[in-house]
């Protein structure tokens, strides 16, 4: 799609968003996107600029400039905080990142252990009264 016929104004929609989580999310999933990222930790470069690159292509998928997306993305919390189902969908796919992130930077067994040290906090929190409404928002959300 030529530059001029890209998205670079207004905001993104409800259903740009659902796409770029979705689309997000299968591909950080995919052995080629873990090599990616691998590579870039071997390279001594950050692991989000590998991730900020592939939003940025799904963007360009989409027909939105990518420099308009990511600005976008930094104010989703704000343009959507009454769209319970989105903000959860949206801090899913953050966490998602660091995830990713983390999985590179910290190897198999590193990782391993962040994962086991958060399962852990999450069973501690889910054990509190007030925080098990939130939980099953969480988990029953896509």
């Amino acid at each position: 799609m030529a530059n001029s016929q890209l998205q670079k104004y207004g905001t993104l929609s409800r259903e740009q968003l659902s796409y770029l989580f979705d689309r997000f999310s299968l591909l950080i999933a995919q052995p080629d996107f873990k090599k990616r990222i691998l590579d870039a930790v071997n390279d001594k470069q950050e692991p989000v600029a590998v991730t900020t690159a592939v939003q940025e292509e799904i963007f360009l998928e989409m027909g939105v400039d990518p420099s308009f997306g990511l600005a976008c993305l930094g104010k989703v919390n704000m343009t959507y905080e009454n769209d319970q189902d989105l903000m959860i969908r949206y801090y899913r796919f953050v966490a998602n990142e660091e995830l990713a992130c983390d999985e590179a930077e910290l190897g198999p067994e590193g990782f391993a252990e962040k994962l086991y040290s958060q399962q852990k906090l999450h069973e501690q929190v889910v054990t509190i009264p007030d925080f098990s409404k939130f939980e099953t928002l969480l988990c029953s959300s896509p």
